[in-house]
């Protein structure tokens, strides 16, 4: 039953490939679908760290302002680099600039779970 049942989904996704290599605007339609894909990604995510955040809300409050900030600003700095990786590593400098901001991140993330382990 079970080779039937991968032979049924390997045929789905060949017949997928084929339209959208062979109809008229296939490539449009494939498009769209990826970028839905990564809308659905970046929601799965988002939910993911409001669950996170709802889970360990009295261990982030417990930190004191200074390392909660540090923790908030470190991900954002590691979302920021992430995301301009591709047009910093396009330079020397920008390349360092990253490795330096990647650096700040780990160090920030690591002074917030030193805290988080003292009494």
């Amino acid at each position: 039953m079970d080779r039937m049942r991968n032979a049924r989904n390997i045929a789905i996704i060949v017949a997928i490939a084929a339209a959208v290599y062979l109809l008229p605007g296939g490539g449009h339609v494939a498009s769209t679908f990826e970028a839905a894909l990564w809308v659905a990604f970046g929601f799965g995510i988002a939910y993911f760290g409001l669950r996170m955040y709802r889970e360990h809300r009295i261990t982030l409050y417990s930190l004191g302002d200074r390392h909660r900030a540090l923790l908030y600003g470190a991900v954002a700095l590691g979302v920021f680099a992430y995301a301009a990786r591709r047009r910093m590593w396009e330079t020397g400098s920008g390349e360092l600039l990253w490795f330096v901001l990647v650096g700040c991140v780990v160090y920030a993330l690591v002074q917030v779970f030193r805290q988080s382990r003292s009494y």
